[in-house]
Formats: structure tokens, sequence, C-alpha cells
């Protein structure tokens, strides 16, 4: 899946100002707690979480994660976007839950 596909999916607000055509989605997860995070990360991964510090778009960095997923239309702002824009790490809100983005993943086939 691209993340050109998991934006409508997610039905996802594009925070960053990147292309997303190319970007390949290859597992989803949800976790709040970065250090979980860090150790079970993976390139590729929509990260969902309702963290929006600078702390996030590093763990997400490391990682090579394909994007981070605002819940509820969390928004990130600031420091951490530039950031992430920087990085070349997606953001995305939606008016989701946590819950209901996961479900939509799993659903169209994007595995744990």
């Amino acid at each position: 899946m691209t993340l050109t596909e998991l934006l409508p999916l997610v039905e996802g607000t594009l925070l960053t100002q990147q292309s997303t055509e190319a970007r390949d989605v290859s597992a989803g997860y949800v976790c709040d707690l970065l250090s979980w995070v860090m150790a079970r990360g993976k390139p590729g991964m929509a990260w969902v979480t309702v963290q929006t510090h600078l702390n996030v778009v590093a763990v997400a960095s490391l990682h090579e994660m394909a994007c981070i997923i605002l819940p509820e239309d969390i928004r990130m702002e600031g420091a951490p976007l530039s950031k992430a824009q920087e990085e070349g790490i997606a953001v995305i809100t939606s008016p989701l839950t946590a819950y209901d983005i996961c479900a939509r993943m799993a659903q169209a086939g994007l595995p744990a």
C-alpha cells in the first residue's frame, strides 16, 4: 500500500509537504510509549500515536517509518512538523480514533 492509498482509507489530511505517491507503507503500528516503539519499529510503518513532540519524529526517522498518523484531528505544529518535513516523514491527521484507523488498515490487508 502507498501513502496515496492510505490517506483516503483513514480519512487523512497530510500535514507535511511531500509527495506521497512513491512512499510504500509496509505495516501498521499503534503505541504511545516511545521506548516501546524504539524497540519494535520497522522501516515503512504507519505509526498511529497521539504524541506530537520532536521525540516522535526522531523515533520515526530512526526506523525510516513511512508516516506518523495522528488520530482524532490532533495536529502537529511548529518545530516537530518542520523536523518531520526535513526528515521526509509524512505526518497525517485523521478524524478517526486510533482504534478505527488500525481497524481500517488491518481490513485493507496491512499487516501489524
